[in-house]
């Protein structure tokens, strides 16, 4: 569960994060020479965001996988010219269950743990980070800062709301960052020649490091394929939104990377390297985060669980979990508490309210919630352009921990969370010991082995073979032959 405003806030004084996703890198524009080297006012502003950053992104990772993507990061980053050997760079292999990587000023370089995953060969993570690290060189970040500043990544709700609490308002926030817990709604970043520039950036960095310069165009039909599938398991569109209608199709993308990259160049892609390290390691999300099975939410280390309405998907980070639909948005999280739930419930709203505003509940009740104490104050706020509704939902789970939903909906239409409200529990010690992490396992096709009889071994119930594809590159024609190295996910402790 990860508290996403606190790193726009951040990434803002830096100048934005140079942040990988499909949607938001596209096309346009002329290549740029290597980069200028750090200056030590970027090396501050990086080393100033770093704990924070890795914080909320679950924290670094370590031992053999992160030892191996931080020896292939620092080596592609070097290309850049930012710094005068692969050591200037700090790269961290964060903890996190989705599919992301970024850089900011000072060469700091990120790459969650799903990522990797999704990664066929080595070169195509050279180019995931080659990508990063372009925007950084080009100096993308203070370029568009002021735009970005003026067009902030808001939902249709988080829009009414901007219009309600102005400034530094965290209820305004909280509409942006529960729709940018989505990884695919927080890409507006850069502009068409940016994206194009940190796609021929990364092309370069590859050629030039002795990678396969194609590895950027696989790279991106894979996360082309994983945000079609993953709108598909969400049931949610999986076209451009109308903000980022100025950008290219991913298969356009795709088109251009190969065009930017030639003939083959002789390069190399060390297709198992990448694998072998990572055999074993968490896929999806880690259960000391809770997971997500179905539209149920499970945290067996809070001992809770709660389910979604009916329509809606999650989001789960490190530090929060977002409700995600058309008629509204919710998230989970934790706060300081001090044992008097009214208290709390009323701290929640201050804080919502933020600095420039004084947000306080208009009713406010006690209640359980099967057999868990609880409390919900509701206020509704006016706008220019209608009303909305701010629930706040609190849970005593013991003297010193609470936990508390905070939900926004146009008005009257709050109701759609009643039954999420009330679906929370507490997991018993036996419900909460049988939730295992999935793990991802490399294994040797064997004779007589198919798509569709490797895919039934993947630790799911749904979308087997759709999921088994996406995650080793494979089209829908494609087939297996025997000796060849295939990833699956299974269940394991």
């Amino acid at each position: 569960m990860s508290a996403f405003a606190k790193i726009r806030a951040r990434s803002t004084a830096l100048g934005g994060v140079a942040c990988l996703a499909l949607t938001g890198c596209m096309a346009g524009g002329p290549i740029a020479s290597a980069g200028s080297p750090i200056t030590p006012t970027e090396a501050q502003q990086g080393a100033e965001a770093h704990t924070q950053i890795v914080s909320e992104f679950g924290g670094a990772m370590s031992g053999s996988q992160a030892n191996y993507v931080v020896g292939v990061g620092q080596n592609i980053a070097f290309q850049s010219g930012l710094g005068n050997s692969p050591g200037a760079f700090k790269v961290t292999l964060l903890n996190s269950s989705v599919n992301n990587a970024f850089a900011i000023p000072g060469g700091y370089v990120y790459v969650t743990r799903q990522l990797v995953a999704l990664m066929n060969n080595e070169a195509e993570l050279a180019a995931v980070l080659g990508h990063e690290v372009g925007h950084v060189a080009a100096r993308h970040s203070a370029k568009r800062q002021q735009a970005a500043q003026q067009n902030a990544l808001l939902g249709a709700l988080g829009q009414i709301l901007s219009g309600v609490l102005l400034g530094d308002s965290s209820l305004g926030r909280l509409g942006q960052q529960i729709s940018s817990t989505v990884p695919e709604l927080a890409t507006l970043k850069y502009s068409r020649g940016q994206e194009l520039e940190a796609d021929g950036l990364g092309v370069q960095y590859l050629g030039t490091a002795g990678y396969d310069k194609r590895a950027m165009a696989s790279l991106l039909a894979s996360l082309a394929a994983q945000n079609s599938l993953d709108a598909q398991l969400q049931g949610r569109d999986a076209r451009m939104p109308e903000w980022a209608s100025t950008h290219p199709d991913p298969a356009s993308r795709v088109q251009n990377a190969l065009q930017l990259a030639g003939a083959a160049n002789g390069g190399a892609t060390n297709r198992y390297t990448v694998l072998t390290p990572g055999s074993g390691i968490v896929y999806g999300d880690d259960p000391h985060q809770g997971v997500i099975e179905g539209n149920e939410f499970i945290h067996p280390d809070l001992r809770m669980s709660f389910k979604a309405p009916q329509g809606f998907y999650m989001a789960n980070g490190a530090d929060a979990v977002s409700i995600n639909g058309n008629s509204g948005k919710a998230q989970l999280a934790r706060a300081a508490y001090n044992g008097n739930l009214e208290t709390y419930v009323r701290q929640v709203f201050q804080k919502l309210g933020g600095t420039q505003q004084t947000l306080a509940p208009q009713s406010i009740k006690r209640t359980t919630v099967n057999g868990i104490p609880a409390m919900v104050g509701t206020a509704r706020v006016q706008s220019g352009e209608g009303q909305v509704d701010v629930v706040v939902y609190a849970y005593e789970f013991s003297s010193g921990q609470a936990l508390h939903f905070a939900a926004l909906a146009p008005a009257g239409q709050a109701g759609v969370f009643d039954g999420m409200f009330a679906s929370m529990r507490r997991l018993s010690a036996s419900e909460a010991a049988a939730v295992t992490p999935r793990r991802l396992e490399v294994v040797t096709v064997k004779s007589g082995d198919t798509v569709a009889s490797l895919a039934n071994r993947m630790a799911y119930t749904d979308s087997r073979e759709a999921r088994f594809r996406v995650l080793n590159g494979l089209a829908s024609g494609d087939t297996v032959k025997a000796g060849q190295k295939v990833k699956i996910v299974v269940k394991g402790s």
